[in-house]
């Protein structure tokens, strides 16, 4: 087998000629994750995410809004997800070891999937909340609950400036911004009843902007979710098309077909593949192999961005002796 990393195969030979000598070790860690090298924005974000709640918390406790409290209570939620991504960081960056080669990495979509199901928990309760307090007319402080949504969710926007840029290199991040934006619509919709409050004295705009709020949170966690799925079933990641895969391996020089061609995701960042590649008779030579791996692995990389490949180097005719071959 060989990788990019070890290009010509000079230290780990493939599989079908092991033995041309001695072995290297090969690390398969990659070094800091896409969240890993985000980790002190996810520290500001996470303590401006726990003083906006405590805020919201006393302003709710105040003004006798459901909507701030619920607004709270997706907060707390957030807050509970940043801390969780934080510790999932740091077991990412474990290194490898024989029990586990890819080291903690999947750590990162365990936090998400964990973060979601919580979101999506938060998201039932608040609605339901919502449709209790429907016929309720409580006394709410109009001014106190505006306030406090206003700071609520200028404090939201900085988060989210801040988590903007990371938010496409890792599902860790990609969740903590959902939630931050959740957050900021959820000021929005929270200042926008206290105004009608205020102006019109309408008290169930407060239940409205609960819903509001519960509604936002319920899709979002099911789009992470989804997410999650697919890398735990080790789908093809989405922006790597793998029939595209397959035509440039077979494009490559003295290859003349590929075969259980497999890509999938180890954490977000880190997508990796394996390939049984067949070579034409005058390419089954030390040397033009080598030739051939350099080629693969620089093909994939420049193409489809994948740096950690595996291939396995073959003759025509021994996929016959394999117990399974997939496409």
């Amino acid at each position: 087998m060989t990788t990019p990393e070890d290009p010509a195969g000079a230290g780990e030979p493939e599989e079908r000629g092991a033995g041309r000598g001695p072995r290297r070790p090969h690390d398969h860690g990659h070094g800091l994750t896409a969240a890993g090298r985000h980790r002190s924005t996810l520290v500001v974000v996470l303590c401006i995410t726990a003083s906006v709640m405590v805020l919201q918390v006393v302003g709710a406790l105040l003004s006798g809004s459901l909507a701030l409290l619920a607004d709270a209570g997706h907060m707390l939620t957030d807050a509970t997800g940043l801390l969780i991504a934080l510790l999932a960081v740091n077991l990412a960056a474990r290194p490898a070891t024989d029990r586990r080669t890819f080291g903690w990495q999947r750590a990162e979509i365990l936090a998400a999937l964990v973060n979601a199901t919580v979101l999506a928990a938060v998201g039932v309760l608040v609605v339901r909340e919502a449709f209790l307090r429907w016929d309720a007319q409580p006394e709410i402080e109009d001014g106190l609950m505006l306030g406090v949504a206003i700071a609520g969710g200028l404090a939201n926007a900085v988060c989210l400036v801040l988590l903007a840029r990371a938010a496409g290199e890792s599902l860790n991040m990609r969740g903590a911004y959902l939630e931050v934006l959740g957050d900021l619509l959820g000021s929005v919709a929270v200042v926008v009843a206290a105004v009608v409050v205020m102006t019109t004295g309408w008290v169930r705009a407060d239940a409205v902007a609960s819903l509001v709020i519960g509604l936002l949170i319920v899709p979002r966690a099911v789009m992470l979710l989804r997410d999650v799925a697919d890398v735990l079933m080790e789908a093809t990641p989405r922006d790597v098309d793998l029939a595209r895969v397959r035509e440039h391996i077979r494009s490559v020089p003295g290859v003349v077909d590929v075969h259980d061609l497999h890509a999938w995701t180890i954490t977000s960042g880190v997508p990796v593949l394996s390939a049984h590649v067949v070579l034409a008779a005058d390419r089954l030579d030390h040397e033009l192999e080598c030739t051939t791996l350099d080629a693969l692995a620089a093909c994939l990389r420049g193409h489809f961005d994948v740096d950690h490949c595996t291939f396995q180097l073959e003759p025509v005719g021994h996929e016959h002796h394999e117990g399974s071959v997939h496409r």
